[in-house]
């Protein structure tokens, strides 16, 4: 029964919090790619984005960063359990993906309508204010719910971060100096390192070294690899795997591409390494 099958593998799963299975990570993975096309296409055409001077560039990437720790954190306060009721199911994995999608969309449309009207002098001045701003109600959140449960442990707050740091200078250090890709200098590839190590920090942390709560890694590939070799360390290797090729290829396609599309497909990039990893920290952090 298709039913069945839709309930086995895409309903289940959300409804009940289990780990990825091949078929919805095969399925959200081409939603993402057409989703992506779709929405470069509907950007290059649109008239309001076009004259609010709208411009899919490094700087607007770069002021989209807080929407991505947003969902990050959203995701956390989901985690807590806080929200009752099947609206928590907005917040869960891929309906967050939506639920964020409309709120970035909303905020850059008032930013648009501010900079028409002469208010802001720029479309990313508001977009990326509201991004911010959001990021630290929804920590504020956090922190309220943190004071009545385990408190904020800033060891791992440190640590984590410390980790993804590391990881991402040295690998930075060998595109740059050892293989002198010199363009990893541009803040997108930079954002585009931190934002996959510090996912595969958190899980490593989490997994091997958290001192009281056993997490888990959901994903099919890497859940096959940690099984594998007993330990959560593989995702450093497994990253590695995924950023020398992308960054090298991305960098190729930067030259012939539409700028809009490869901004666009950079971002994407971005998110699905940086978001996951934001809420793995912050989960650990509060011991969630």
């Amino acid at each position: 029964m298709i039913s069945d099958f839709i309930y086995k593998y895409y309903i289940d799963p959300i409804k009940f919090g289990q780990a990825y299975n091949v078929v919805d990570t095969l399925t959200y993975a081409i939603i993402l790619v057409v989703g992506v096309y779709l929405l470069y296409r509907w950007m290059s055409s649109s008239s309001f984005m076009t004259g609010s001077g709208f411009k899919f560039d490094q700087l607007f990437i770069l002021a989209t960063i807080p929407y991505v720790i947003l969902g990050g954190v959203l995701r956390v306060i989901e985690d807590t359990g806080m929200i009752i009721g099947d609206w928590k199911f907005l917040l869960i994995t891929p309906l967050i993906y939506f639920t964020l999608f409309a709120f970035t969309l909303g905020m850059l449309f008032i930013s648009g309508y501010l900079t028409i009207r002469k208010i802001t002098g720029n479309i990313v001045t508001f977009y990326a204010f509201a991004g911010i701003l959001a990021v630290v109600v929804a920590s504020l959140v956090l922190l309220a719910w943190s004071q009545t449960h385990n408190g904020v442990d800033l060891f791992i707050l440190t640590v984590i971060p410390f980790m993804a740091l590391t990881a991402t200078a040295i690998v930075w250090g060998v595109m740059r100096y050892v293989l002198s890709w010199t363009y990893v200098n541009d803040p997108l590839y930079i954002t585009l390192l931190f934002g996959q190590l510090l996912d595969a920090s958190a899980t490593s942390y989490g997994i091997d070294f958290h001192p009281s709560v056993q997490y888990v890694e959901q994903h099919v590939v890497g859940s096959a690899l940690i099984d594998m070799t007993g330990t959560a360390l593989v995702m450093f290797p497994l990253k590695l795997l995924v950023l020398f090729p992308a960054v090298y290829v991305m960098q190729i396609y930067r030259k012939e591409a539409n700028p809009t599309f490869w901004h666009l497909v950079l971002l994407a990039m971005i998110v699905v390494g940086f978001a996951p990893g934001v809420r793995d920290m912050v989960r650990m952090v509060l011991y969630v």
